[in-house]
């Protein structure tokens, strides 16, 4: 018996902690400064940035505390579990008193809560009681949905209320924070954020997630069909699109030209236009330049492939593409690097800007070599997103939206109306309750108290 109390009282108190309000401020004030926190403090960056800004030690102690992907830690979603489980609680422990007043059929109303309001119509009309009834009764009727007349020895009452049910609005806010919350949980535990980059013509069938840096499969692959840039007489970027192809089961499932803020969807996964870049070209057209006989020769050279120079003059070999290269601490750009053989058996390496077609004199080789043109490819840079929980929140935006309505702006209203004899005269009392909007309430009763003086008069 001792153990079932004890048990019971643990209960209680498990029960009473969850239902605590002081719980839910504490909670709520806790994520309000993690949030802060994640803000200000850039979320899934490269370790070494983060060694750079705040230290190796206090980098470790943001590591175990997982600081860096602090939406997606332990701690956070036990944080949002908590709240979830205290809203809950504290729903579940008003409910009940909530739900009697809603759903009962004859609703009790206390004839002192009425009569002692501040706020409240008297006067006297010259009508006999069976006349104001009749009057009376059908008006109340058209405003409230609920009415009923109670007989008393020297006259009667009308009793009639409306909006019972706008008590739920708190509890359609909890459900809203409810949703939200799952979809915080939901989407930590079920989605991703990742990156990858695809050249122009190939195919990728997994991403690199961005928190971890691990590889992540897709159940599809993902073909770049092509690459296009236009860009402003400044040379920054107007706009690159990418020509992708869905393909499953080795079949192209979908294709969809994407662009900044028009990605492609499929399968509940978000693939948004990110970044590109320029990769190391295949091949590049070369001028040799004799120095001795000023003969100019155009060659076309495939990367990793010699090429011959003429009159003798040794072999080319294109090896590698910068998009930029410092150079005594100059930065010169696109560069070509490559490997001069000369028939001597030397060799030398080669440094091709494209900007500085004249670069090559400095060797004061026998051969003066520049760039002419190149087969230029580009890579894609997408950014590959899953969010389970995107349509649980907007339905908890949604429900939170209509919850705030019915709180703020509607309200449960009850009428009360007294007709007593007072010798010749009929005295009336008009006086009523609202849970919400008081100030409202008592102008209704003012303008039902003058509606009823008209419909009164003999």
């Amino acid at each position: 018996m001792a153990e079932d109390r004890g048990s019971s009282d643990l209960f209680k108190q498990i029960w009473l902690f969850f239902a605590s309000v002081k719980l839910t401020v504490t909670v709520l004030l806790t994520l309000a400064a993690t949030s802060i926190i994640g803000t200000l403090i850039p979320q899934n960056e490269s370790p070494a940035a983060y060694v750079n800004a705040f230290g190796d030690f206090i980098y470790r102690i943001f590591y175990i505390l997982d600081i860096f992907d602090m939406y997606h830690s332990w701690w956070f979603q036990f944080l949002l579990l908590l709240l979830a489980t205290n809203v809950i609680v504290c729903s579940v422990e008003r409910l009940s008193a909530t739900w009697k007043i809603i759903f009962t059929e004859n609703p009790k109303f206390n004839p002192n809560q009425f009569t002692g309001q501040k706020e409240k119509e008297k006067y006297v009309t010259g009508c006999s009681l069976e006349q104001t009834q009749k009057r009376y009764a059908p008006y109340i009727s058209k405003l409230f949905n609920y009415n009923r007349i109670e007989s008393l020895d020297d006259g009667y009452r009308i009793l009639a209320e409306k909006g019972r049910w706008t008590r739920l609005g708190v509890y359609t806010v909890h459900l809203s924070v409810l949703l939200l919350l799952t979809g915080g949980l939901v989407g930590s535990f079920f989605g991703f954020e990742g990156f990858v980059n695809i050249p122009e013509g190939e195919t990728v069938s997994s991403i690199t997630l961005r928190n971890t840096g691990q590889k992540k499969p897709l159940d599809f692959s993902i073909r770049c069909e092509d690459f296009d840039v236009q860009f402003y007489d400044t040379g920054a970027p107007k706009e690159y699109r990418s020509s992708l192809t869905v393909i499953e089961g080795g079949k192209p499932i979908l294709k969809k030209d994407i662009i900044v803020n028009d990605p492609l969807r499929y399968r509940g996964i978000n693939v948004f236009q990110s970044s590109y870049g320029t990769l190391s070209p295949k091949e590049v057209t070369l001028s040799f330049k004799s120095q001795s006989t000023s003969m100019v020769y155009m060659k076309t050279a495939v990367k990793g492939n010699a090429v011959e120079i003429p009159e003798n003059g040794g072999e080319f070999i294109f090896q590698d593409y910068r998009n930029s290269f410092d150079f005594r601490g100059h930065d010169l750009g696109e560069v070509f690097l490559g490997t001069l053989k000369s028939p001597d058996g030397s060799n030398a390496n080669v440094i091709l800007p494209k900007r500085f077609p004249e670069f090559d004199k400095m060797r004061k080789s026998r051969w003066l070599i520049s760039v002419t043109d190149a087969e230029y490819r580009y890579y894609t840079g997408l950014q590959v997103t899953k969010d389970p929980s995107v349509w649980i929140v907007y339905a908890g935006f949604i429900i939170m939206i209509l919850g705030c309505f019915i709180t703020f702006f509607m309200s449960h209203q009850r009428i009360f109306i007294e007709v007593l004899e007072k010798g010749k005269h009929r005295a009336v009392l008009v006086s009523g309750t609202s849970d919400r909007n008081k100030l409202g309430m008592n102008k209704k009763i003012k303008t039902i108290a003058q509606e009823l003086t008209r419909l009164g008069e003999v």
